[in-house]
């Protein structure tokens, strides 16, 4: 295998790590929260881009409101869910740095399950992630401080990025091994 050869496998595969690193990052949040009955906790949600409308669902629910909905950065209590009201609040009420996470308060054993966040605007929706809470009793081993998440994303795009080294590592030590063969057989 020539020099050039190797220099492009090499060029490939950093060009591949790139691309996969960018591609996880990029990727929706699946984040996981946990607490006890009576803790507020952070359903963490950032958005990608501007948005009008920003809505919090629990797909569990199977009812047509929300867990929170703000609409031209109004709050519609309206659309929001009997169990929620006057329980949830936005982490940050300017929603600086397109912060659309929300504080759940005083959460209880039903407020375990799946929360979405989508955010939008002119009625177009875009989920932007989703975060598990699950809501421990008191004494349960499992038991946290409501600040335990999670990134499937981050663990998968490192075990991609520890695969792509050991390649890189390999393909390295090929080019090493073949330099050192030709510089013994002269």
């Amino acid at each position: 295998m020539s020099n050039v050869t190797l220099r492009w496998i090499l060029f490939v595969c950093l060009l591949c790590s790139c691309w996969l690193i960018h591609s996880a990052s990029a990727g929706r949040l699946y984040l996981t929260v946990e607490g006890k009955p009576g803790d507020n906790v952070t359903l963490q949600c950032q958005g990608t881009e501007e948005f009008t409308t920003l809505k919090w669902n629990k797909p569990d629910l199977k009812s047509e409101y929300y867990v929170y909905f703000i609409s031209d950065k109004e709050v519609r209590k309206q659309y929001q869910h009997e169990s929620f009201q006057d329980r949830v609040e936005l982490k940050d009420p300017n929603m600086k740095n397109r912060d659309a996470s929300v504080i759940l308060k005083n959460i209880n054993i039903n407020d375990a399950g799946t929360y979405e966040c989508y955010v939008g605007e002119g009625g177009r929706f875009k989920l932007i992630n989703r975060v598990t809470l699950t809501v421990h009793q008191p004494g349960d081993e499992t038991e946290s401080d409501g600040n335990n998440r999670g990134h499937v994303g981050l663990a998968v795009g490192l075990s991609v990025v520890g695969v792509i080294l050991v390649a890189v590592g390999v393909v390295a030590f090929l080019i090493f091994r073949k330099r050192s063969t030709e510089q013994n057989s002269y």
